[in-house]
This record gives C-alpha cells, sequence and structure tokens, in this order.
C-alpha cells in the first residue's frame, strides 16, 4: 500500500493507524493468512524504518531515549514474528510445536510469510544482546530465512539475498574469511536480482562488511552508488530506496567515526 509513497514521513504518521485497524479486523478474521501475512511485514518494515532507525541516529544524543526505542523496535519486530508465525501456522500446525521439523514442508508460495517472520525475528535477535531467551531462536530464524531463500531466491529483488549479508557476518561457527565472502556472494546477487535499482544491498554491505573490514574506501564507493540510484525508477520499491538512502547519507556522515586512521 505504501511501498510506491515517496514521502515517508507520511507514511510513518499513517502506517499506525492501518496496522492497527488491520488488528481490529483479525480478531474478527482471525484465520486469515493474508492479514497475518501484512501485519508481519507492515511492522516489521515500520520498525525497521522508523523506529530503529531513529534510535540508532539518537545514540550518540540521548543514550536513554536510543535504548527506549530500541526496546520498543524490538516488541513491533517480535510482534510481527508472532503475526508470521501464525501465519504459517494455520498451513503447517506442526510450526507451533518444531519450526525446524515443519520447513521441509514448506513451499514456494510460503516464501513471503517465511522472509517477513525471519526478517522480523532477525531483526529482533540482533538488538537482543540482553536477552538470551531471544538470541537462543537464531538457528530458527536462519534455518527459516535459508529455506525461503532456497524456494524463491529472486523474492522482492532479491531482498532475502539482502538480509544474508547482514546475517553472514554474525553467522555462528562461520570463520571471518568465509563470513566475507559469503556476504559478498549474496550482495553480488541481490545487486543483479534487483538489476542495480535497490539501494539496500549497498547499504547493507557498506555497513556489514566494510565498516568491520575496515575498508573505508570502499564504504564510502557503495554509499555514493545507493545514492545515485533513482528511488523512482522501481515504483514498488520506492520507499525502501528512500530509506535507505536516507541510511547512506547519515552513514557517510559518520565516516570518521566508524573508521581509524
Amino acid at each position: 500500500m505504501f511501498e510506491s509513497d515517496d514521502d515517508p514521513e507520511l507514511v510513518r504518521q499513517a502506517v499506525p493507524f492501518g496496522l492497527k485497524l488491520q488488528e481490529g479486523l483479525l480478531t474478527e478474521s482471525p484465520r486469515h493468512r493474508g492479514l497475518l501475512l501484512s501485519l508481519a511485514s507492515g511492522f516489521t518494515q515500520y520498525a525497521y524504518a522508523f523506529v530503529q532507525a531513529d534510535a540508532v541516529e539518537m545514540e550518540d544524543k540521548d543514550a536513554t531515549a536510543a535504548k527506549a526505542l530500541r526496546d520498543r523496535a524490538r516488541r513491533l519486530f517480535l510482534r510481527a514474528r508472532d503475526y508470521g508465525l501464525r501465519g504459517l501456522e494455520l498451513k503447517y500446525p506442526e510450526f507451533s510445536k518444531d519450526p525446524l521439523a515443519a520447513l521441509p514442508l514448506t513451499t514456494e508460495r510460503d516464501v513471503p510469510l517465511l522472509y517477513w517472520t525471519a526478517a522480523a525475528w532477525g531483526a529482533a535477535i540482533a538488538d537482543a544482546k540482553d536477552r538470551p531467551d531471544i538470541v537462543a531462536d537464531v538457528g530458527k530464524m536462519a534455518a527459516m530465512m535459508d529455506r525461503a531463500l532456497e524456494l524463491n531466491e529472486t523474492f522482492e529483488h532479491g531482498a532475502i539475498h539482502a538480509f544474508l549479508i547482514n546475517y553472514e557476518m554474525a553467522r555462528p561457527g562461520v570463520k571471518p574469511a568465509e563470513a566475507q565472502a559469503r556476504a559478498r556472494q549474496h550482495f553480488e546477487r541481490a545487486v543483479a536480482l534487483g538489476a542495480g535499482k535497490q539501494a539496500g544491498p549497498f547499504v547493507a554491505y557498506a555497513e556489514a562488511v566494510c565498516v568491520q573490514q575496515q575498508h573505508r574506501t570502499e564504504f564510502a564507493r557503495l554509499l555514493e552508488q545507493a545514492l545515485a540510484i533513482d528511488a523512482y525508477a522501481v515504483p514498488e520499491s520506492r520507499l525502501a530506496n528512500l530509506v535507505a538512502q536516507r541510511r547512506a547519507r547519515w552513514l557517510l556522515g559518520r565516516m570518521d567515526e566508524l573508521f581509524v586512521e
């Protein structure tokens, strides 16, 4: 509904009303898989683009306010995850007991729910260092995203690959050199599937890999590439591109803090 909008601030104000409306509709139709998917994706995108992003940008100015926003984002991500799991359980009751055992039963038609459920779960885990009960589910989240990739790597112009750029750098049990190589492969595939018109993969690789490896020149080059993308070229990606480009500009402004000469 909002993907093609060119005014992120307008969307920021409108989305909560839409999400609460959908939650009201869900109470009347609790087994509506389409509503559950819409809520999983909607809460995930709202929490990432507006709540978590504000927390990150506020960190240096007001640590207490930033923490409050991070906590709120985590709650929203978990809310999204729970809606996604409910949607999967409608078709595969096994998910409520053992998601890992149920994953082989899923098909390509389940990829949207698999992706948004795992994306929300992963975002919550990434910001839950003080919550071992949440971090303990990382294996389930990763298996879900890997299954989505296996079923349809082209989903949403390579969105699964874009997500995995970040995750590979933190995937348990993977050596640093292998993690970087895998992140690079996902980056290149995401760019190819998005025909070079998605800013997200460039920002994700710059932030997840270049900062960790202290590759300042490549960091700047990738973010400039993200900013050079025409956000209006792909209508269904317009809002996502504008949000990613805002992140790119903010990261470029922090280069001296992120890189040690």
